[in-house]
């Protein structure tokens, strides 16, 4: 099922965050901003063509990670789930215990607005 929702401002649960980003936020301020905006659409599996974003604390040593991914997910498998992160730029996969709590459901037409706001955390696992 693909959501179609007005990108007016009433319509859209993020463009507050844009219209609010001053260029000096912290990734995880930000992070917690768009959790609050998409608290409604909180899911513990995503669905294949969705986007999602999520917090994720890799296990695995010495791997860079993007600890706020915002991804479009393409294949679910059962150890977790592959899509493309946009703040990468490239596919990435994700296991179902490194997801810390739900993943946030962002709507096709909110995407936009999404990858606007630098909330994107990468970092090295250590």
């Amino acid at each position: 099922m693909t959501y179609s929702y007005p990108t007016e401002d009433k319509h859209n649960r993020i463009r507050s965050v844009v219209n609010g980003i001053r260029g000096t936020e912290d990734p995880d301020d930000l992070m917690l901003e768009m959790m609050e905006a998409l608290n409604k659409t909180v899911t513990p599996v995503p669905d294949v063509g969705k986007y999602y974003t999520f917090v994720y604390a890799p296990k695995t040593p010495i791997i860079q990670y993007d600890a706020h991914p915002l991804v479009a997910v393409t294949d679910i498998f059962q150890w977790g789930f592959k899509g493309l992160n946009y703040h990468w730029g490239q596919m990435r996969q994700y296991t179902w215990n490194e997801i810390v709590g739900q993943l946030y459901e962002i709507y096709p037409d909110e995407i936009a607005d999404a990858r606007e706001i630098p909330f994107g955390k990468i970092g090295l696992n250590s």
